[in-house]
């Protein structure tokens, strides 16, 4: 039996043959077997892009507000403990290794992914924690994420594009239906895509989901130095734009202001807790400019619809003479596709290998954006943070580094950041 965190994490990584293994039968047989119950109000969000800012604004909101707040969300960049956060704060090593001890107590014959196992144990923490609300994000699709084992009273699907379509489907048809699975009957189903395809709606109808669209049942408007919301009956105006960066934040807070005003009668959130939240919210590796020069982005942007987004943002950010772009992809993305949406924003192109089954080599990597054209020059790198380290010794202090690809890219490059410091 582990004794440590680090020991669980390898442990529970190396046990089951299939990282990714969609299904509720396992998780919720085990989960039972736990008798962990909890009180706290449920917010689960699912979506291809933009997760982690909405789950992070609710959060920085809701704490604002007074209330306790437990957070889960995957992956994480530097150390698990991200992944769950009791009130603001990193759940410690200690408690996190017990939980996953109290998983493998009860889980029997039932085999559990690294993924569904971590999703317990966190429920575990929580369930032991005086909270009010709980917020989940969904890892992979919707209807079948281990997440979806507890029943959301307000469910928030941010957008839905084309990823991870071995699992769910090729189409944003089969895509929205899998994300769509969140909703509950009766129960708040709040949506960020402006352009939702048919099966979200159908699916909301079908359950009895409390179904509000943006553009239809809320929305928002703004100008240079502030923005307004508005939904059924209610106008907040006078909002500063939230800490996290990029034109697409305003979709994903506007979503979160409606679920907000969805279940104000269980949790009432003053407007001043939403300007706050909004104002200090943090999420690193989202359009995280660093300080300094040169200029340092790191996005973990890696489909196209979230690489597009990371173009739109970089050409926002003002003049810079050269950008250079560190990129490492899994071999399962559309990468060809991801960097066709970027290529016009790069001018120097820094492959890097990432590891496992899934990682593509800096080779592999080089010549996939040769074969649409980029001009990728002979330079590989084993890693990320070898990459970055090049790029900052190649470019001047007036040019761009933009670090993305992956979580892992991001995750990478951060680790070597913070040595330098």
């Amino acid at each position: 039996m582990p004794q440590d965190l680090a020991g669980w994490l390898a442990c529970i990584e190396a046990r089951h043959g299939q990282r990714i293994d969609l299904g509720l039968e396992r998780v919720g047989t085990v989960h039972a077997a736990l008798d962990a119950a909890s009180e706290a109000l449920i917010i689960t969000v699912a979506g291809t892009n933009g997760k982690g800012s909405t789950c992070a604004m609710l959060e920085c909101i809701l704490l604002a507000a007074g209330y306790r707040v437990g957070l889960y969300t995957s992956p994480h960049l530097l150390r698990y403990n991200e992944r769950v956060r009791i009130d603001g704060r990193e759940v410690d090593d200690a408690t996190l290794a017990d939980a996953f001890a109290r998983v493998e107590a009860v889980r029997g014959a039932h085999p559990l992914t690294y993924f569904e196992h971590g999703t317990l144990a966190a429920w575990v923490c929580f369930a032991a924690a005086p909270l009010d609300v709980i917020i989940l994000e969904v890892g992979l699709g919707g209807r079948l994420d281990a997440t979806n084992i507890f029943d959301a009273d307000c469910a928030i699907v941010t957008s839905i594009a084309l990823d991870h379509m071995d699992y769910l489907g090729d189409t944003r048809e089969a895509i929205g239906r899998e994300k769509a699975g969140i909703f509950r009957a009766g129960k708040p189903a709040i949506c960020a895509d402006p352009q939702p395809p048919a099966s979200l709606l159908e699916t909301a109808q079908a359950v009895g989901a409390a179904l509000q669209l943006s553009g239809r049942d809320f929305g928002f408007s703004g100008d240079r130095t502030q923005w307004r919301f508005w939904g059924a009956g209610v106008k907040r105006g006078g909002l500063a734009y939230p800490a996290l960066r990029g034109a697409n934040q305003l979709l994903n807070a506007a979503a979160v202001i409606a679920a907000i005003e969805a279940v104000r009668d269980q949790l009432p959130v003053p407007m001043q807790a939403i300007r706050e939240g909004l104002m200090l919210v943090d999420l690193p590796g989202r359009f995280q400019t660093l300080p300094g020069q040169p200029a340092v982005v790191l996005d973990v942007a890696h489909n196209p619809q979230a690489v597009g987004v990371l173009a739109e943002n970089l050409s926002n950010m003002g003049y810079y003479p050269e950008t250079w772009a560190v990129v490492g992809m899994l071999a399962d993305k559309a990468v060809e596709a991801a960097l066709e949406r970027i290529a016009g924003r790069v001018d120097h192109w820094l492959p890097a290998s990432l590891p496992g089954p899934r990682g593509l080599s800096a080779e592999a990597l080089a010549k996939r954006m040769a074969s649409i054209g980029l001009a990728v020059g002979e330079a590989r790198f084993e890693s990320p943070a070898d990459a970055y380290r090049a790029a900052r010794a190649r470019a001047q202090d007036s040019d761009r580094i933009v670090v993305f690809g992956s979580f892992l890219t991001v995750a990478d490059a951060m680790a070597a950041i913070h040595a330098e410091r």
